[in-house]
């Protein structure tokens, strides 16, 4: 029996796996749910649908840069397992509060002066919920696991959080809104019922006090953790991951309308694929390290991505554009001829991405003190959070420069470099250790 089937029926990570994919589907669920239905069935105008999307991605992400640093330290500081079930109580309400927005917009009550407010208001909260709910999700990790199974339990939990984001996305697409209202807060009653299995977490050592002045907190959340030279660099490998993340899927709906002209179908058919491909780097990698944490394939796998992104862009270049027809749904669109090689670049770039962040993610809860596992994961959460912003400035910024989408795709492999050095620099680090380790044992 492989490691991970192992970890899939131990109670030592069953309720925190099932805990932490339900909480991804219902943040995208609910976030995709009100996104769609306010752009397609309330707004008529693109700037009133632009600056909508644009409020509820600034609200979702704001957390992460202002409490991530409070949420790393009563990680560390408090018993993991029942933080866990507070977060999930307190998601019982929001999507409570989100679900009325949901059904008030349906049913075409107070829109805008109180169903967008409401919806607006419990993304925030989910947003906040999820700031507190990440640290634990991987710190708790090191804390229930044998350490050659830290691996496959960290590519188990990003394998199931993207494969969690894809049933969200889609059954937001899917369902009618008022049944999307419904699913969110079943969704979060069974999330707490699951999360009440979780085995007790406590701190590793006496807690310290919280320090709720929130800009100085992560301020020297952050300085501390990139003392450690392989946390710096795995943390500046993830947030350049993460930054070519944000701009590719920046560019995916307009590329597959205005360069592929093919419908949010596609669209919709690309984020599948590529949450796919993802699941399966993640998984892949464990298999190939056997469970030992390792940046040994990171600089490899993510100069792999590069050429799928490269492979991409040419495939998008030589696409017959027929501009005059009816935008084509997923059966029309698979039978083009340039199709399946397009597809199968992209499944490439993101099985080489999984394969690329998993080792990184789990190198952030071993190699550092146990105490400090959850702010090290709050801390790269901060800096993750600011890289995908760049991304996205990046992005708008070439577009007002008149850079074809197509093009800008080129900037995602360039910063696939960055990240591939950055790679090789954490695995010669990694050797160093291991070095000096195998000499004072000797």
């Amino acid at each position: 029996m492989t490691t991970s089937t192992k970890l899939i029926h131990s109670r030592r990570f069953l309720p925190l796996f099932v805990t932490q994919l339900l909480n991804a589907f219902n943040d995208n669920l609910f976030k995709n749910a009100m996104v769609l239905y306010v752009v397609y069935s309330i707004y008529n105008s693109e700037a009133a649908e632009a600056r909508f999307s644009a409020i509820a991605s600034a609200l979702f992400i704001l957390p992460f840069f202002l409490l991530s640093a409070l949420a790393g330290q009563l990680a560390d500081m408090r018993d993991k397992a029942k933080i866990i079930r507070i977060i999930k109580a307190c998601e019982i309400g929001i999507m409570a509060v989100g679900g009325g927005g949901l059904v008030l917009a349906w049913m075409h009550i107070e829109v805008n002066a109180l169903a967008i407010p409401l919806m607006l208001a419990a993304l925030l909260a989910m947003g906040v919920h999820s700031t507190f709910f990440g640290p634990i999700k991987y710190a708790i990790l090191p804390q229930h696991l044998e350490k050659d199974e830290v691996l496959a339990g960290t590519g188990l939990v990003e394998a199931g959080t993207y494969i969690a984001i894809l049933a969200g996305t889609i059954l937001a697409g899917w369902i009618p809104v008022e049944w999307a209202a419904a699913a969110v807060v079943i969704t979060a009653l069974v999330g707490y019922a699951t999360s009440l299995s979780v085995p007790p977490a406590p701190p590793e050592h006496e807690p310290d006090p919280l320090d709720f002045h929130i800009v100085r907190a992560s301020i020297r959340l952050v300085a501390n953790s990139m003392h450690h030279s392989r946390v710096f660099l795995a943390i500046m490998a993830i947030s350049f991951f993460w930054t070519i993340g944000a701009v590719l899927f920046i560019q995916f709906p307009p590329l597959a309308k205005n360069v592929l002209y093919a419908s949010k179908e596609v669209a919709s058919l690309f984020l599948v694929i590529f949450s796919i491909g993802i699941a399966i780097g993640s998984m892949s990698i464990n298999a190939l390290l056997k469970g030992r944490v390792s940046a040994r394939f990171a600089p490899a796998s993510v100069l792999v991505m590069a050429c799928f992104v490269v492979a991409f862009h040419v495939v998008c270049k030589l696409w017959v554009s027929v501009p005059n027809e009816a935008l084509m749904d997923v059966p029309t669109f698979i039978t083009q001829p340039l199709a399946v090689p397009l597809l199968i670049s992209l499944l490439g770039i993101a099985v080489a991405g999984g394969m690329f962040v998993v080792p990184l993610y789990a190198f952030l809860t071993t190699i550092v003190e146990k105490s400090e596992t959850a702010r090290t994961i709050a801390a790269n959460n901060i800096v993750n959070s600011g890289a995908m912003v760049v991304g996205a400035v990046i992005a708008v910024g070439l577009t007002a420069l008149d850079v074809a989408v197509v093009d800008q795709l080129l900037l995602g492999a360039a910063m696939c470099l960055v990240s591939a050095w950055l790679g090789w620099l954490l695995y010669k680090a990694e050797k160093e250790h291991s070095e000096i380790e195998h000499h004072v044992f000797d």
